[in-house]
């Protein structure tokens, strides 16, 4: 048996609608079901909760992704929240695993925000909004896609204004599905996006 299905459980629509149209071109024949939340406080506090209900019922050819994203907190203070309310509920993550299969839960962070992956993957953009500005990952600014000092978000309406988009401020849900359509997993540079598409290529070796 192998892993044939992947829950995730996500901060908000915008979310959604990106992984809605990535996820196929990395899961390849497996299905998935996307949850998402009001936010960050929201999906924290429902989590336990959740997981708890996952543990009681829950498939052991099914895996459960958690997404949020770091905003101003620390990475690893925020991804050991994350291990302990899983463990709580009695599911094994990927990290406690130690590279073993058999998990029940990953975590990851989106460590900006989910524009990050759009600036990791500038290519996608220039398609979705041909008048963006081109070779922006050469600019020193934008070479590290999880570091842009400012927040992505105002760094890519910024650079969608240049190109007269958005004018009367970044439609997520909107933007989400016409990047996300032109991305393609193996050339972003967000490392935070790798992690997590690296992740899910390991489920194809993941026993239950």
């Amino acid at each position: 048996m192998t892993v044939d299905h992947v829950e995730f459980l996500v901060e908000e629509p915008s979310m959604e609608a990106a992984l809605g149209l990535l996820l196929p071109k990395i899961l390849e024949s497996k299905t998935f079901k996307i949850y998402p939340h009001q936010g960050k406080p929201d999906l924290l506090s429902k989590l336990p909760d959740r997981l708890r209900a996952y543990a009681s019922w829950m498939p052991p050819s099914w895996r459960i992704v958690v997404i949020v994203d770091r905003d101003d907190e620390d990475c690893e203070t925020l991804k050991r929240r994350l291990d302990a309310i899983a463990a709580q509920a009695g599911l094994a993550t990927r990290s406690a695993a130690g590279g073993k299969p058999g998990y029940h839960v990953v975590n990851r962070l989106a460590i900006e925000e989910l524009e990050a992956w759009y600036f990791g993957d500038w290519e996608a953009v220039c398609a979705a909004y041909p008048r963006a500005p081109k070779m922006i990952s050469g600019k020193a600014a934008y070479r590290a896609p999880d570091n842009i000092k400012g927040g992505t978000h105002e760094a890519l309406l910024r650079e969608l204004k240049q190109g007269g988009y958005f004018a009367g401020g970044l439609r997520k849900i909107e933007v989400a599905r016409a990047i996300a359509k032109h991305m393609v997993p193996s050339r972003n540079t967000s490392p935070s996006f790798c992690a997590l598409r690296d992740a899910l290529h390991e489920l194809e070796r993941d026993p239950p």
